[in-house]
């Protein structure tokens, strides 16, 4: 087994309301008809979530929550805990109790261990894309609703950082803050003037646009949907106004980026590159139920 370094678990005040409205989503108005009406009462159940492919965890801690909200006595043992990888068949969790109360959790666990799992394992593929390099892959805000933190949590389980998690962490002036404002230099400084202490970021697309955002006094400059040729061309001009001024100013990559172009990108010598399609794009990693035996 092998595991990212270690990111703290999100606690449970994050994630019960995410979790019990997927509970509510599934059982309301009138329970488990399915297992009701099948299942025994009495019946006991012991199964395997196993990984159908290669890949890495994230989810486990809302999925046990999702288990213990429904019966806290079934029990579940993760085997392979969030931000370690898995081979195709590789045990995840065991879990053991009341068949009814597995079957009614089943599918609201594996919707968090797949889809974050999903996330987790897209990040890692562009973190290694980029390995080698001084590019640190982050996201962004193009999240579910609602599922941020998760999201944003799985990203790390990846190797990934987080951007921005809220409108209010930083400020990022982006094309239309700099036209409805004015220009590069007019919206930077209307932002410096009203929080004075938070860190700014300019998004441009231009050449001419980052010579501005660098003499404005930007802490870091978005690049967007730069070439290759193009972004190395701003890395020098960044390492000029460095050389000339000592502030350094940090480069982000963004905008149409694939893991067949991440490499390239990173060998720019850009500070980060910010993948959107880490949340809203990931495909889920394929977990199961298998291995259902009676208790």
């Amino acid at each position: 087994m092998s595991n990212t370094a270690h990111v703290p678990a999100l606690p449970d005040v994050i994630l019960e309301p995410i979790v019990r409205l997927a509970l509510l989503e599934d059982l309301s108005p009138a329970g488990d008809l399915t297992s009701d009406s099948a299942i025994d009462a009495d019946a006991h159940l012991a199964a395997e979530f196993r990984a159908r492919e290669a890949g890495v965890i994230a989810g486990m801690d809302a999925a046990r929550l999702a288990l213990r909200l429904l019966d806290a006595d079934v029990t579940l043992q993760i085997e392979r805990g969030d931000g370690a990888t898995v081979a195709p068949n590789d045990c995840v969790a065991t879990i053991g109790g009341a068949a009814r109360s597995i079957l009614m959790a089943e599918r609201t666990m594996l919707n968090f261990m797949g889809h974050l799992s999903g996330i987790a394992t897209l990040t890692r593929r562009y973190v290694e894309a980029v390995s080698g390099t001084r590019a640190r892959i982050t996201c962004t805000r193009k999240t579910t609703p609602g599922w941020r933190k998760l999201e944003k949590y799985a990203v790390r389980c990846g190797g990934g950082q987080n951007h921005r998690m809220s409108l209010s962490d930083a400020a990022l002036v982006k094309d239309n803050h700099i036209a409805a404002a004015g220009g590069v230099a007019a919206a930077f400084q209307a932002v410096r003037q009203h929080a004075p202490d938070i860190t700014v970021e300019i998004e441009v697309d231009t050449l001419d646009q980052l010579r501005e955002a660098l003499g404005a006094g930007a802490d870091l400059v978005l690049l967007d949907n730069m070439e290759p040729s193009v972004l190395r061309e701003a890395v020098s001009i960044a390492q000029e106004h460095t050389a000339r001024t000592g502030k350094k100013v940090l480069l982000e990559a963004s905008g149409g980026l694939t893991l067949a172009t991440a490499g390239a990108v990173g060998a720019t010598g850009v500070d980060f590159i910010s993948v959107g399609g880490l949340t809203h794009s990931s495909p889920i990693l394929d977990i199961g139920l298998d291995y259902l035996r009676t208790l």
